[in-house]
């Protein structure tokens, strides 16, 4: 971490100590001076948010105000206190990130392409506890430090809604047996996901990752590690700067992040969730209409939760709750456009759902005739 501003270590086999505060180095693309258009979706769908969060305080209480601002406020209020922490988790990751050596990163996930690399990438996102939009910094970040498009589908689907907490979460909700159960299934999920992009993108069918992720440091992760810490010396400028980077490389996400939260809460105000409840049987309808649900109302992981569990409970239906978790990640239109944004490619974002759900299907099938 260092004292140093904006520079960013490259893959070298002795990570060098940073001496100084700097500003990005001549050859960064990032020193150029570019007009850019203001980023409207951002913008827009913050103040939204800011102005939403601050009205609760001044419309509760007040039955006289109309229910859907009422609901609109309260469900933003709800949604952004829900998610805060990991939101900040998230960027506090990607600062860290922007300064640790690539082949640190690839050493850790493991050569692209290979079982060995989807499966540690599956189980770094099942450790990671983060909510499901603070993985897509996390996510966004490792694709560039040079993780093949497998190895990032499997993390993505693997991690949002397996994070320690939610998972303790999910077990006082639903049993240990069925929380085991999502699981080890959304592990198998993402494994078998990463498996089929990779074998896509080695076929042709899909772009490979532009960033190279081939490991050139032979040393292992443990040196290379120490050799890094080695390295580090915290200060409150340094403290600043990883806030700062992060903060600035995780607005692509924070854009769809803010649209979702609106585009949640709206459904909320004007569409009420009793509907789609009594809909969430375990017949092939109610699979289909969970699907929907999931694919329309944008949450938070920590919002989907305990939504998933009370359609475990109430509606006598594992699979569907199962379904809900996953399908939610899979078809969820932040996730999706953020991974066009980072990939610059329509395909392989509409390629998530498609392999991803047919199988999320089948195992909500098999659980509801379990269940």
């Amino acid at each position: 971490m260092g004292d140093c501003c904006n520079q960013k270590p490259e893959s070298k086999p002795t990570p060098k100590p940073v001496t100084s505060c700097c500003g990005p180095q001549p050859d960064d693309p990032s020193c150029h001076s570019q007009k850019q258009r203001p980023d409207y979706l951002l913008w827009v769908s913050g103040t939204i948010v800011l102005l939403c969060y601050v009205l609760y305080w001044l419309v509760d209480g007040h039955p006289d105000l109309p229910q859907w601002l009422v609901v609109m406020t309260s469900g933003v209020y709800e949604l952004i206190n829900r998610m805060w922490w990991g939101l900040l988790a998230a960027v506090i990751f990607v600062g860290l990130l922007e300064r640790i050596p690539r082949d640190l990163v690839m050493s850790a996930l493991g050569q692209g392409g290979t079982l060995k690399g989807i499966v540690r990438a599956t189980f770094a996102g099942v450790l990671l506890d983060l909510c499901s939009h603070g993985i897509l910094m996390v996510g966004t970040k490792l694709y560039e430090r040079g993780a093949s498009l497998g190895q990032l589908m499997a993390f993505l689907i693997a991690s949002p809604w397996n994070s320690l907490s939610l998972t303790i979460i999910l077990v006082a909700l639903i049993g240990f047996g069925w929380t085991l159960a999502f699981v080890l299934l959304s592990m198998a999920v993402g494994v078998v996901t990463g498996l089929i992009f990779d074998r896509l993108v080695s076929k042709g069918v899909l772009p490979a990752n532009p960033n190279n992720g081939e490991i050139t440091n032979g040393d292992s992760v443990g040196r290379q590690l120490a050799q890094l810490i080695k390295t580090v010396r915290i200060s409150p400028v340094g403290i600043l700067a990883v806030l700062r980077d992060g903060l600035k490389d995780s607005k692509m996400v924070f854009r769809w992040v803010f649209f979702g939260i609106v585009m949640a809460t709206a459904i909320r105000a004007f569409v009420p969730m009793e509907t789609y409840q009594t809909l969430f049987g375990p017949t092939v309808a109610g699979l289909l209409l969970t699907l929907l649900a999931a694919t329309v109302i944008e949450v938070c992981s920590e919002g989907s939760t305990p939504i998933a569990a009370d359609i475990v409970t109430r509606a006598a239906a594992p699979g569907n709750g199962f379904t809900f978790l996953m399908a939610g990640i899979a078809t969820d239109y932040t996730e999706v456009m953020v991974i066009r944004d980072m990939t610059k490619s329509w395909k392989i974002a509409l390629f998530l759902p498609l392999v991803s759900v047919p199988q999320i299907l089948v195992i909500g099938w098999v659980l509801n005739q379990l269940g």
